[in-house]
């Protein structure tokens, strides 16, 4: 009885043991939920930027861009990577008091990231505008859209009495 006893005790702690060792599969990681989200709300970001260079403050402006993200921006040759290189563009940007139109726009929508392509103008304080082309890229971070890339770029042909040939 006492060997029959030992045996069995002797079993269950190789058996214990061997699944301490025992490797397991591992389990694949939570892919991300895709935020549902629809062209409407996407052409609101737009909005929700332009109200932003309205408040005249360019940290208002930046809280729209992702950390990471990149403003290659209309009046600057200088690629803006950093909040603060971006909050340098607003201010000078914003001092002459910008109110963006979108004249056309195409938007595109994967999982957690859209695209808005398309033509705007801005007007600004003195009565001047200018046309550009633009897109706009956000990504879904958990919580809200930001700008991922921003590229704008003023018309390359002049929008009245252009002369050549049209591509």
């Amino acid at each position: 009885m006492k060997l029959h006893l030992l045996a069995v005790l002797a079993a269950s702690t190789a058996l214990s043991a061997c699944s301490v060792f025992e490797k397991k599969a591992p389990t694949p990681a939570a892919e991300p939920a895709c935020k549902q989200t629809t062209k409407e709300e996407i052409a609101a970001l737009f909005d929700r930027w332009n109200n932003s260079l309205q408040t005249g403050d360019p940290k208002k402006v930046v809280e729209n861009y992702a950390e990471d993200g990149i403003l290659l921006p209309t009046l600057s040759n200088k690629p803006r990577l950093t909040q603060a290189e971006k909050e340098d563009y607003f201010k000078h940007f914003l001092e002459k008091k910008p109110v963006g139109k979108i004249d056309m726009s195409h938007i595109q929508i994967g999982c957690n990231v859209a695209k808005d392509n398309g033509l705007y103008t801005f007007t600004f304080a003195d009565g001047s505008s200018a046309p550009g082309r633009y897109t706009f890229t956000y990504r879904w971070d958990g919580n809200k859209w930001l700008i991922s890339s921003h590229h704008s770029s003023l018309m390359p042909e002049k929008a009245t009495g252009a002369k050549g040939k049209k591509h």
